[in-house]
């Protein structure tokens, strides 16, 4: 646990010892505890965990690893408390990790599921479930089944934040408090995942319903079924977005071997243009869209003559003109790559103006597509406050005031104002983008000095 954070590893070992302080009464002389069906959930969910990650090749395909919640509330209905925090322990130390240290993130995956089931239990006793369900009890027994799956879910979130807040070495935004950060991300996980967790209660409710039937627990693997064909189509979609993902990152690397001065610019400008689509209130679906039109809009500058992208100093006429074909050969690389939606067209057009007067056809206004309003907002901020070969950084705030000037005629304002509210919220920090050093800048203050103007950063890319 080296390499892991002393408030990660104080935390990870807090949330075992309450894991087993749960499962603790199972061990007292004298309990009541249905060894055999115990064993049986186990055995199923360890079973269920051994293909949770299939590898072809490079691709890993996460099929499990929480995909088979309706094992754990199964046993949540059907064991006391303490005994079903038994249930997920096996697979968990079992299963497959994405990366070192192997046992710790096995044994927190542990701890971490037994306090899940341990509390969906507690929940489903609460609000009036009983040991075994029947038939009979529906809908009745509907109530106390989604307690537990709530339950559940919570627990999960509020864990998975916890460990997400102590493993982070970066401090917050200093505009930010933490009663403002947290209650959000909780909010997020569980928008994300309560849904999602109640389908999977009532599968574990059919589930016990049917181990305590007269058909036995082997009836109850029928309930697997459709949850397994939905693993696999999950697995297969997976395969196809890390397959997007080897797509982006092939020509981003491609980009940042010949253009080693802007390197890093298309990560962060993708980042910038997640920011200002965020404000906007942009459906999480184009959010992804966006920020692929962020990292690849310089994806052009394949085409554009290495000795140009590097030249220290003025460019000629010439020269601009050759650059100023970047986006339409950037079109034209992507033009195939359906995944990429909207991105393509702000491939081709972030570089036009609000006035009419950018390229490559001087589209006005609102003729310019909206990816392509956002990402010119977002390229023009990064490139003011990123080191280059011909000039230094600026500071924020001196960026956001030169964006703030041009927005009518070069900028969306919208597009301007989303940005601002953003880095009031979260702040910028910038990356090394040539052999300075790296320009570390925060949310906006006080101008410190001038700065010129965005509309002459015609090397931004």
């Amino acid at each position: 646990m080296t390499a892991i954070p002393a408030a990660a590893r104080a935390y990870i070992l807090g949330v075992i010892l309450c894991a087993a302080v749960a499962a603790a009464p199972v061990a007292v002389p004298g309990a009541v505890v249905p060894w055999p069906t115990v064993l049986l959930l186990a055995a199923l969910y360890a079973g269920c965990e051994m293909p949770a990650r299939r590898r072809d090749g490079d691709d890993s395909a996460p099929v499990g690893a929480g995909t088979f919640f309706p094992v754990l509330l199964a046993a949540a209905f059907l064991l006391p408390p303490a005994a079903a925090a038994l249930v997920p322990v096996p697979g968990a130390l079992l299963g497959r990790v994405d990366g070192p240290p192997a046992g710790v993130r096995r044994t927190w995956r542990a701890a971490r599921l037994a306090l899940a089931t341990w509390s969906a239990a507690h929940a489903y006793l609460l609000f009036g479930g009983e040991r075994t369900p029947r038939a009979p009890d529906f809908p009745y027994a509907l109530l106390p089944a989604l307690a537990g799956a709530l339950a559940c879910c919570l627990v999960v979130t509020l864990l998975d934040g916890g460990i997400r807040a102590t493993a982070v070495t970066v401090p917050p935004p200093r505009s930010a408090r933490w009663g403002r950060v947290v209650p959000p991300a909780v909010r997020r996980g569980l928008s994300g995942s309560a849904a999602p967790h109640c389908v999977h209660g009532l599968a574990g409710l059919m589930m016990a319903v049917l181990w305590g039937s007269s058909y036995g627990p082997l009836s109850a693997l029928f309930v697997l079924l459709p949850m397994y064909i939905s693993c696999w189509i999950f697995a297969q979609y997976h395969r196809e977005r890390a397959a997007h993902q080897a797509t982006i990152r092939a020509l981003v690397q491609a980009v940042d071997i010949k253009d080693r001065y802007t390197r890093g610019h298309s990560e962060r400008v993708g980042r910038a243009s997640v920011l200002i689509a965020r404000e906007l209130h942009m459906e999480e679906e184009r959010l992804e869209i966006v920020r692929f039109a962020g990292i690849l809009h310089d994806v052009g500058k394949l085409g554009v003559p290495t000795r140009v992208l590097r030249k220290e100093g003025p460019l000629t006429p010439e020269e601009r003109r050759v650059i100023e074909l970047h986006p339409e050969y950037g079109h034209e690389m992507v033009r195939g790559i359906g995944f990429l939606g909207e991105a393509r067209a702000a491939i081709l057009h972030h570089h036009e103006r609000m006035d009419g007067s950018g390229y490559p056809y001087g589209l006005v206004g609102h003729q310019i597509p909206e990816f392509a309003r956002v990402v010119a907002v977002a390229d023009a901020f990064d490139a003011m406050t990123s080191t280059r070969c011909y000039r230094r950084a600026r500071p924020v705030a001196v960026a956001l005031r030169e964006l703030e000037r041009c927005a009518g005629t070069q900028f969306d304002p919208r597009m301007v104002r989303a940005l601002v509210r953003a880095l009031e919220r979260h702040g910028w920090q910038t990356s090394v983008t040539s052999d300075e050093a790296a320009v570390p800048v925060g949310p906006p203050g006080p101008p410190r000095s001038p700065g010129t103007g965005a509309s002459h950063q015609i090397r931004t890319g």
